[in-house]
């Protein structure tokens, strides 16, 4: 990926730094979403036992203390830092690089050539992780994270002619095998549900792809329950809802786009979440 830096996050605010110990105690609410571990010397050394490959348990705590910078740097929407610290340390920093990366990605990065390559770029990365790292639920979130927005990149039927959207669905299938409650994952199985039904049909998509608009809503549903205070839960029930049935539930999709704009960001993705949602609205 190109060494330039990157467009800054626009939106400053001090309650996003996690300095120090507040990190550790905010993170519950901070990956309620995604069901990230916290990287504590702890958890990094039970991941060097189980996969020696990725380093010397000496080094825990060095690589715990990295992982947590790295976090923080995301948290507070230093993208490029928390992509380039992650990256640096190989697949157990792929995970906060590929997220800091993605929401990079999805609302800065205005070129869609560049975006196309990245995207494309960031699911070899997710490949890897899951070469490394099978049993973490993200590596597998993250790969269908950045393979379904590499697939919206270049067009939903390209993708389908590929044969992207099982891809997409495997990895969702196994995020949740892994981590039942994981909201994000639950939130984009539904958007593939909806994505399919909208392209192909209900009929096709059900029969050749197990697409059910029902399912999708469900599954959107289940991710706000999961994580009622995220605002991207709710704005993408309003993006499903959408797909789905188009200007049949625009009043309630404009309700989920407004709960979202009026949530709390607790951190820049959030942040940009909800700023998108109040977009919407305009």
């Amino acid at each position: 990926m190109a060494k330039k830096a990157w467009a800054k996050f626009p939106h400053a605010n001090k309650s996003f730094d996690y300095a120090g110990d507040k990190l550790e105690k905010s993170w519950s609410s901070l990956h309620a979403g995604d069901c990230e571990p916290f990287p504590d010397q702890a958890h990094v050394a039970a991941l060097l036992k189980k996969h020696g490959k990725l380093g010397k348990a000496a080094d825990a705590g060095k690589i715990a203390e990295a992982l947590q910078d790295a976090w923080r740097a995301y948290h507070a929407g230093d993208f490029q830092a928390a992509y380039e610290a992650g990256t640096a340390l190989g697949p157990l920093g792929t995970s906060v690089a590929i997220k800091a990366a993605g929401i990079h990605t999805v609302y800065l990065l205005d070129n869609p050539k560049e975006a196309e390559k990245r995207w494309e770029d960031l699911a070899g990365l997710a490949e890897e992780a899951i070469a490394a790292l099978p049993d973490q639920a993200n590596s597998h979130y993250r790969h269908a994270f950045a393979l379904g927005r590499y697939s919206q990149s270049i067009s939903i039927a390209k993708a389908l002619s590929m044969g992207l959207a099982g891809k997409v669905k495997a990895s969702l299938d196994k995020t949740l095998k892994l981590a039942p409650k994981h909201a994000e994952a639950h939130s984009a199985l539904g958007i593939y549900h909806a994505e399919i039904i909208n392209k192909v049909g209900a009929m096709i998509g059900g029969l050749t792809y197990g697409a059910k608009a029902s399912i999708g809503e469900d599954m959107l549903n289940k991710a706000i329950k999961l994580d009622p205070k995220s605002p991207i839960a709710q704005v993408e029930l309003a993006n499903g809802l959408i797909l789905l049935y188009g200007d049949k539930r625009e009043d309630d999709a404009a309700e989920a786009y407004d709960k979202a704009a009026k949530l709390k960001p607790r951190d820049a993705m959030e942040k940009l979440d909800a700023e998108f949602a109040k977009a919407q609205l305009e």
